[in-house]
């Protein structure tokens, strides 16, 4: 049996974790029991009803946050030229090309989040099959090879999040820190709910949402509904 510790154990004996919540009554149980020593990361998880197996069927996309996440991503950016100026220009904390495979090649990967010019994806094909494993490698669905670099960029650093869902169906993505008000947590997990509600695929038959979660770092789920 995993040893749970006195603080956790504690939240358990107060909070009935069978009972399913409003979205308001979770987010002020959930924030006022993240204390402990650092500012948890509140997070959103959804179980979705698709056929994992099925590519069709699979729900991947970005979203800005209404509020971001308190995250600080850093950002690699593959470009040249005018383009790696704007890059640096926007924030992006490493910029290369040549030089920056040499870096992922040699296991120094100092960075969250990858951008590419189309022009440099030959190039990012070389560390193909280290970038994809750690979900790094830039893809244009993503918005994440693009021209339009600086913007890219700036929306990352602003807390734009990538969601997916996962083998098992399930969705999970941080909507913001324990330090963040009611209101912005709550306006964060409406605006990733209505995200993946909007972006159901065509195949899925049945209730697509089946169930949120709620949670902190170091704390319980709650299960909820929107109001």
């Amino acid at each position: 049996m995993p040893f749970i510790g006195k603080r956790l154990k504690k939240i358990k004996s107060e909070i009935n974790t069978q009972k399913v919540y409003s979205l308001k009554e979770a987010v002020s149980i959930i924030k006022k029991n993240a204390t402990a020593k650092f500012d948890e990361t509140i997070e959103l998880c959804m179980m979705l009803g698709i056929d994992p197996k099925r590519q069709d069927q699979g729900v991947r996309n970005v979203l800005n946050l209404p509020h971001g996440t308190g995250k600080t991503y850093r950002v690699a950016v593959f470009a040249k030229d005018a383009k790696a100026d704007e890059a640096k220009a926007a924030g992006a904390d490493v910029v290369g090309s040549d030089e920056l495979v040499a870096m992922i090649q040699r296991g120094d990967i100092q960075f969250d989040k990858c951008v590419a010019t189309p022009d440099m994806m030959g190039l990012v094909g070389r560390v193909g099959k280290i970038l994809g494993p750690k979900g790094l490698m830039p893809n244009p669905k993503l918005g994440t090879v693009t021209n339009d670099i600086a913007a890219v960029v700036k929306n990352i650093k602003g807390g734009q999040i990538e969601y997916r869902s996962e083998k098992n169906g399930i969705v999970h993505a941080g909507i913001g820190k324990a330090s963040f008000s009611e209101q912005q947590l709550e306006e964060n997990a409406r605006a990733l709910y209505n995200a993946i509600d909007n972006s159901r695929p065509a195949g899925v038959k049945g209730t697509f949402i089946k169930k949120m979660v709620l949670s902190s770092t170091m704390g319980v789920g709650l299960t909820f509904i929107l109001d």
